[in-house]
């Protein structure tokens, strides 16, 4: 049984690193370079107006950033201007 639970677990491994991972940023990054690594994961961006919207990272250019599958919304997309960002949040646990 322990045996059979080690496997497990060992194999359950890589899936919670990939879904977890620390947020870093060095002196250059900017709101648009920090969701541009991001893209293809999941993140919780807060707008100036106190709302946040969960979502997959679609795209992000230098003016707005694509969130795919909103939490809530799963059939809606959103294009949101990097000018209403306040933060980006990341899981990391």
């Amino acid at each position: 049984m322990r045996t059979a639970l080690a496997v497990l677990a060992f194999a359950l491994l890589p899936a919670l690193s990939a879904q977890a991972q620390e947020l870093s940023v060095g002196a250059s990054d900017t709101v648009q370079s920090i969701l541009a690594a991001r893209k293809g994961k999941p993140v919780t961006v807060r707008l100036s107006g106190g709302q946040e919207l969960t979502g997959t990272v679609r795209e992000a250019t230098a003016k707005l950033v694509v969130l795919g599958g909103l939490a809530g919304r799963e059939f809606f997309d959103a294009a949101v201007p990097l000018e209403k960002i306040e933060a980006v949040l990341v899981r990391t646990k």
